[in-house]
């Protein structure tokens, strides 16, 4: 019999561990032919999420528990649940339950079909203002950006065969943005659509810096445009400083009317200023994430491990 893991990323969801749950066992009751386990990572929650994962793990067998030494950030949560789950196919479900569980059949039945990746694309959210504004900007900015095609408002919320998983473990980066590697790899993947409900229970903890925090992970993760930008005004700098030079060599021996030599010198300073501050802060991110990658810490460490 095939194992599908339900993976549940878990972060001060004392409120939502155990409807989520229950909501998972009333979508899975059709699938009997399938064995499945549910995999909740607690990225060491302030809350009483461990005692609650715990109870679950005590009535259920089928329930692991993965608790973290720390908060890695919600990447690193999402990567133990996978690491740890035994499934032929895995699924990503945060526990927060904005994602609809009801969707989980679909993805199921798509995965029968023969593809080995199933991804939720949300068309309408009903986020507070303005995260909904800036994660649409941010999957489209994305797009334009990147060296590989998501599309636009898919999430974390998918199904990914065994063989994906293998393909996306080979990866010794440390600096993971999860959802484009889920693009980068390939393979047979589906798109299903649906609508990403409110948070009914509890509190997010993820805010307006950790959605920064994210962009910038994609963008230095999956760009290069930041330096062939750089490449790209250098010339044009060179181009326009040489015809501004034309320009001024004509206006002080042919037209006769030279322009302030102060002016125009705090003008070449401060614009080349601005200039060479951006590309080395450009060049600087990059570097940043190289030496990251040399460090080779692990992304996340293991408190303990419950199951029956």
């Amino acid at each position: 019999m095939k194992i599908i893991s339900i993976c549940l990323p878990c972060y001060n969801e004392e409120e939502n561990v155990l409807p989520a749950y229950r909501e998972l066992l009333g979508v899975l009751k059709p699938f009997s032919r399938y064995a499945f386990e549910f995999v909740f990572v607690d990225n060491c929650s302030i809350d009483n999420t461990r005692g609650c994962i715990e109870s679950l793990v005590k009535k259920d067998p089928r329930v692991k528990g993965v608790f973290l030494s720390r908060n890695f950030g919600p990447e690193a949560s999402g990567e133990a649940a996978m690491d740890h789950a035994d499934g032929d196919a895995v699924i990503i479900y945060h526990s927060d339950m904005q994602d609809p569980a009801d969707l989980i059949p679909g993805f199921i039945r798509k995965w029968e079909e023969g593809f080995h990746t199933v991804v939720g694309v949300y068309t309408k959210t009903e986020d507070i203002f303005p995260m909904g504004l800036l994660r649409k900007l941010f999957y489209r900015f994305f797009r334009f950006i990147s060296t590989v095609d998501i599309p636009v408002n898919a999430g974390a919320f998918c199904l990914i065969d065994r063989k994906v998983l293998r393909a996306l473990k080979l990866f010794p980066e440390k600096y993971r943005f999860f959802r484009g590697l889920r693009a980068w790899v390939g393979f047979r993947t589906a798109y299903i659509k649906y609508e990403r409900k409110r948070r009914v229970r509890g509190k997010s903890s993820y805010h307006l810096l950790d959605y920064f925090k994210h962009a910038e992970r994609s963008f230095f993760g999956f760009s290069y445009l930041p330096l062939d930008l750089i490449i790209y005004a250098g010339l044009i700098i060179v181009a326009v400083s040489f015809l501004f030079f034309l320009w001024q060599l004509t206006n002080a021996f042919v037209l006769r009317n030279p322009a302030s030599e102060f002016v125009m010198l705090i003008t070449v300073i401060v614009l080349f200023g601005g200039i060479q501050l951006l590309a080395l802060s450009m060049v600087g991110k990059y570097i940043q994430v190289i030496v990251e990658e040399t460090k080779s810490r692990p992304m996340y460490i293991v408190d303990r491990i419950v199951k029956r």
